[in-house]
């Protein structure tokens, strides 16, 4: 038979739990984030589509693409906090059997979510590195060789630590802790 718990300890853990509820506003700021995202998305898109279609020219054209699929992988990552962030540490997201509802959704522990942001941070910077070395092809281009080395030498820094992370992950899988 266990004996029960003390009054204080009891609302000491209820205060504790209900303390993750701390986290939301978090969540609900991200969530401004990623509507900031959006905006700076539509400006872009706005932007540079009469420019790509006065110059005519296919490099243009995929820097623009470039461009859109950073603000793009910006925003899948934000997504990806927000959601696994809240069911991990606040609460469940009740939305039933929604045939959109991603499958990662409930299933996406704190390792999952650390391998997708780090994915999604490798993605992000080798698209800065292709739109970079895409400048180098414009007429009287002057390559930047310490910014472009930096770039380099963070995009290695990422894949480096995200192919550490999944090493880490993997050995404690097969350790059992």
């Amino acid at each position: 038979m266990t004996k029960p718990k003390p009054v204080p300890e009891i609302w000491l853990e209820r205060g504790l739990f209900a303390s993750r509820w701390l986290m939301a506003p978090f969540y609900i700021g991200l969530v401004a984030g990623l509507v900031a995202l959006l905006a700076v998305f539509v400006q872009e898109l706005i932007h540079e589509i009469p420019l790509v279609v006065a110059s005519g020219k296919a490099d243009d054209a995929v820097v623009m693409a470039l461009s859109l699929i950073d603000l793009s992988l910006g925003g899948n990552l934000l997504l990806i906090v927000i959601l696994s962030g809240y069911e991990n540490f606040v609460s469940k997201i009740d939305i039933g059997e929604h045939e959109d509802r991603p499958e990662w959704m409930g299933t996406l522990d704190f390792a999952g979510l650390k391998m997708k942001l780090i994915a999604s941070i490798v993605a992000i910077s080798a698209v800065a590195l292709l739109k970079a070395f895409m400048a180098l092809s414009e007429p009287g281009a002057e390559p930047d060789t310490a910014k472009l080395g930096w770039m380099v030498g963070l995009h290695l820094t990422f894949v480096v630590s995200g192919v550490m992370m999944a090493l880490m992950d993997w050995i404690g899988a097969k350790s059992g802790h």
